[in-house]
């Protein structure tokens, strides 16, 4: 796990050592280990380390043979081990016993179409001196990030967008449709970000970089079709076998290997079978928050690491923890989300840092195996269309009436809403249409609707790939694309990567999702209760009163400590005269948001959350 930058020349000019230099200094959390650089005529490598596979040799850059092919590498191949020995046959010589030599070979053997091979987490940069061609590439469900951006006929990569800001030709400006995107979905679909001209290469796929230009490709192309022919009980069965086979690979690792451990089956599960494999107690972590009883899971993770004999850290996360952190959350993440939980992962991965370099996760079962409100909500869109129309009219008009009431809001919402893609933007906006036309100032309405951008197109394609599908599992597979990269993969790497810690995520090795995708929708939710498959398949390690007791998730008193000791946020990144926020939002209907969310008559806390989040960015970034 690692941080990779570079810089090439589309004409083969000279590469600026003192930019690639202040690029790889900037990323220096995510590889504190050590740093290297590869430079000749129109490239530029820049390499980060923090050392988990093959301590002593695996510094980066690396080289093939014959020093024509050089590459940076930011991740973890976990079947490299397998693919060593297949190289081998086929005459490789290894100098390092490094997955990042891997690469290397597996693209001397089968070419760009090496990355088909691999099983992990990456993004990586290889120059082939030969050709005179770079290769990047991003790992399938895009858990390592890479942005790029091309200015003045040179392509800048990094690791994080901070790298690519090092270069004072690169604009530090708003892009206004994805503004759009993000007051829309919480987060800007890849492949744009907030910057203007500043791009993410999507996940799964991989770009060839010449002096012709850029030809950007998908190299998984895995599109599910749903098989109704196979027996619960062998599903049950192929799906155990590929999660303890996906851990297996995952405890891979030349450090120790914890785990960020909740209340919940996920982690749960992850913990049961490691302690069938590891020789030494576990490493956990779990985290509370001062003011948060209700839903705090300190309680219930300490039981589960009595139970499995860990050596458990926790720790209560204070309203002052979170204000000291809270500043350079934006500029850890780089982006801002409305995720109002999302600068806890910095907390858990700053007590991991103390013990371990490397850390399973549980994230990634709920987008898949719909273990969120929101799809519960999709099946009760069937229910809803079936009902009257005056009948539904009514019921959309009495719930809108409610005081507060948020998501109910906004989930009813939704069921009023025919368009698959219509109905998944308005499930996932705090920020409705009519809501949008009243905060957006009137030129960026203007510069919105003169490109003509509808922030749902940005979806388009993932829709394209499954309208054939029955509407939960549409939803389901564009969660698992959109949703979980650009928003909560991206924080928990870029939040983790600022303690120095890699975190990895068992239950989006690529196996187990295509498995996951062909299961009928039914078998995910019975009734109304979500992840039904997967429970079942855990039972093999928890007790039942374990995975069936109710889900707490994963939340926080953030709104409790905005009307009290954080309220300061609220006053100074909204309310006052000079903030940033005015040039882009209407200062009148911010204000009334916010004496509205004060009285109680509504839940504006995530509005406000995400309107403190854009602020704060801005400072750090656009100035």
């Amino acid at each position: 796990m690692c941080g990779i930058c570079g810089i090439f020349h589309f004409d083969g000019a000279p590469v600026d050592r003192q930019l690639l230099g202040a690029m790889t200094s900037v990323i220096k959390h995510r590889g504190p280990d050590g740093d290297g650089c590869y430079v000749a005529p129109g490239i530029g490598l820049g390499h980060r380390r923090l050392s988990i596979i093959d301590i002593g040799g695996g510094a980066q850059p690396i080289s093939n043979e014959d020093d024509t092919i050089h590459i940076v590498f930011n991740g973890e191949i976990y079947n490299y081990l397998e693919l060593r020995e297949e190289l081998k046959q086929h005459g490789h010589i290894f100098k390092t016993q490094s997955d990042t030599e891997v690469i290397i070979h597996g693209y001397e053997t089968w070419g760009m179409d090496c990355v088909k091979r691999f099983n992990g987490i990456f993004a990586f940069a290889l120059w082939d001196e030969k050709s005179r061609r770079l290769f990047l590439a991003r790992d399938h469900l895009g858990v390592k990030p890479l942005y790029y951006v091309t200015v003045k006929n040179k392509l800048l990569f990094a690791s994080e967008i901070k790298s690519l800001l090092q270069d004072k030709d690169v604009k530090r400006e708003v892009d206004i449709n994805s503004l759009q995107e993000l007051f829309t979905f919480r987060y800007v679909p890849s492949p744009r970000t907030l910057f203007k001209d500043i791009l993410k290469l999507p996940p799964a796929s991989s770009m060839d970089c010449s002096a012709d230009g850029i030809r950007t490709s998908k190299f998984w192309g895995w599109k599910p079709l749903i098989d109704y022919s196979r027996k619960e009980e062998d599903l049950v069965e192929q799906y155990q076998a590929l999660l303890e086979d996906a851990i297996r690979l995952q405890l891979r690792s030349d450090v120790p290997v914890g785990l960020f451990l909740s209340s919940g089956i996920d982690s749960a599960a992850i913990l049961a079978i490691m302690t069938q494999r590891v020789n030494n107690p576990v490493y956990s972590f779990t985290i509370g928050f001062e003011g948060g009883e209700k839903t705090n899971e300190t309680d219930d993770a300490r039981q589960l690491a009595n139970r499995f004999g860990t050596q458990h850290t926790e720790m209560i996360v204070t309203p002052d923890d979170y204000e000291k952190y809270y500043e350079n959350y934006l500029w850890d993440i780089e982006e801002p989300v409305g995720n109002e939980t999302a600068a806890a992962f910095y907390f858990v991965s700053k007590i991991a840092s103390r013990k371990v370099k490397v850390a399973l996760t549980g994230q990634g079962a709920d987008e898949p195996w719909a273990g969120y409100h929101r799809h519960i909500g999709v099946k009760l869109s069937g229910l809803y269309s079936q009902l009257p129309k005056p009948v539904a009219s009514l019921a959309h008009t009495l719930v809108h009436k409610l005081p507060r009431n948020e998501r109910l809001k906004r989930g009813v919402t939704s069921l009023h809403e025919p368009d698959i893609l219509t109905r998944f933007a308005k499930i996932y906006s705090f920020y409705s249409d009519e809501m949008k036309t009243l905060l957006f100032q009137d030129w960026v309405k203007q510069d919105i609707s003169k490109n003509k951008h509808v922030a749902k197109e940005a979806l388009r394609h993932l829709y394209n790939d499954v309208a054939d599908l029955d509407p939960l599992s549409q939803m389901l597979y564009i969660d698992t694309r959109a949703n979980l990269p650009d928003d909560l993969l991206m924080v928990n790497d870029k939040t983790s990567m600022a303690n120095s810690i890699e975190a990895r995520v068992p239950f989006l090795d690529y196996r187990l999702v295509e498995l996951i995708e062909t299961i009928p929708p039914n078998l995910k939710i019975k009734g109304f209760r979500g992840k039904h498959l997967h429970k079942k398949a855990v039972e093999k390690w928890l007790p039942r009163e374990m995975i069936y007791k109710k889900k707490k998730g994963f939340a926080n008193p953030i709104d409790q400590w905005l009307r009290s000791k954080m309220r300061s946020y609220i006053d100074d990144c909204l309310l006052s005269n000079n903030a940033a926020i005015h040039n882009y939002f209407n200062k009148e209907y911010v204000e009334q948001l916010v004496k509205l969310h004060d009285r109680g008559k509504e839940d504006y806390m995530r509005h406000i959350y995400l309107l403190i989040s854009f602020e704060l960015w801005h400072k750090k970034f656009i100035f």
